[in-house]
């Protein structure tokens, strides 16, 4: 029987902490090849250190996305998160370009062809998970600690805290009574920020941008309420830390509050089922959830790499379900292909929509106009409601 009253923490970190800037930098290129060719296959890995930009990885795709664009594409990323540093600079920094063309051995396995249809771009495994816990159906520390940096992130973007600097991280720690959260324990930001500024300084900028994302009351006390911790934090970016692409697969999904694959997300292009399988799976566990057919629910994709079809279909719900777990699978399985070339199709993955979604997580966010976001639909509510 699962525990009933703990803490549970999670953590968030923002677009200008090192692996996101990475992130954010391959998602861009993933961007530019599906914005001039939807069909374009992509698999492009970011390090940012001191000044320096290294892309590294492979591709198919049309020669208008040249590794000068490449080059650009990865400077306008870095400009747009606010990188104008000594240390790290938009414009100054030097970027390599080490892209090539994807392997033939992997292209004669994942292409369609008469006999067969599209394969999965690579083994794996990928979960989804959605709870009653939030709005979002999200789990709620993973939904705060994101919300906090979003907050800190736009206050500095409008100028109103230009004394703060792209790089931030944050920790929430709920505690749950009965199942449910009911209030934060202790809440950890560390910020960048302009040698001005004092400790002290930070704390009161950083306060209501925590208190305005808490529920009414959830706010920590004083002594638990941990800003810039080692008192300062004026170097950062990837001048302070060397960044990675995928480096951050428990922010980018569910604060550990449920399980997630073994891949990373950016940098690929939704033939990747470490990509398009991990949205997938997230959209049905939503659309149940928000269905009222459970309180909690996880599902588990498996594929081979060349193979089409799923070679497992987990759905679990903690026994919080009001139908029947076998049927409900099955019935999952018939309102959406999950196939590859299914999931691009029934979600529209196949766009220019996957910039965004480098920073404050892949779940729980608004789906919009162009399609990003697609996976946070709940159109298959009323389906699911009439198959039980």
């Amino acid at each position: 029987m699962s525990k009933k009253n703990f803490l549970f923490t999670s953590e968030s970190v923002s677009e200008g902490h090192p692996d996101k800037v990475s992130d954010r930098i391959s998602d861009a290129v993933v961007d530019a090849f599906l914005g001039a060719d939807p069909h374009a296959r992509v698999a492009v890995e970011t390090l940012t250190t001191t000044n320096l930009v290294v892309l590294a990885g492979e591709v198919r795709g049309p020669g208008s996305i040249t590794k000068e664009l490449m080059e650009e594409t990865a400077r306008h990323a870095i400009k747009d998160i606010g990188y104008e540093q000594d240390g790290f600079h938009w414009k100054n920094a030097k970027v390599q370009v080490h892209v090539h063309s994807q392997s033939a051995d992997i292209a004669v396995g994942v292409d369609e062809a008469a006999d067969k249809d599209e394969g999965a771009g690579d083994q794996g495994i990928m979960f989804g998970y959605a709870v009653n816990e939030t709005d979002t159906l999200m789990p709620a520390p993973i939904h705060l600690a994101h919300s906090m940096l979003k907050s800190l992130a736009e206050a500095r973007h409008s100028g109103a805290a230009p004394l703060l600097g792209p790089d931030s991280k944050s920790q929430v720690t709920l505690e749950y009574r009965d199942g449910k959260p009911a209030r934060a324990t202790s809440v950890v930001i560390s910020t960048q920020h302009d040698a001005s500024l004092s400790q002290a300084d930070v704390r009161e900028i950083v306060r209501p941008h925590v208190i305005n994302c808490l529920p009414e009351g959830w706010m920590c006390d004083e002594a638990h309420f941990y800003v810039n911790p080692t008192g300062r934090f004026v170097i950062g970016g990837p001048d302070g830390d060397c960044g990675l692409t995928g480096r951050k697969i428990i922010v980018d999904t569910y604060g550990g509050a449920a399980p997630h694959g073994g891949g990373a997300f950016s940098g690929k292009d939704p033939t990747k089922v470490d990509r398009s399988a991990a949205y997938a799976s997230r959209y049905l566990a939503k659309n149940v959830v928000a269905s009222g057919l459970a309180d909690k629910c996880v599902i588990q994709l498996s594929y081979a790499i060349g193979v089409s079809k799923p070679l497992s279909v987990y759905v679990d719900t903690f026994g919080t379900n009001k139908v029947d777990e076998d049927k409900l699978s099955d019935v999952l399985q018939q309102l959406m292909d999950l196939s590859p070339r299914g999931i691009r199709t029934h979600l529209g993955l196949n766009k220019p929509i996957y910039a965004r979604t480098a920073a404050y997580g892949h779940f729980g966010r608004t789906p919009e106009a162009d399609g990003g976001f697609s996976w946070e639909k709940t159109d298959l509510v009323e389906q699911l409601k009439k198959a039980f």
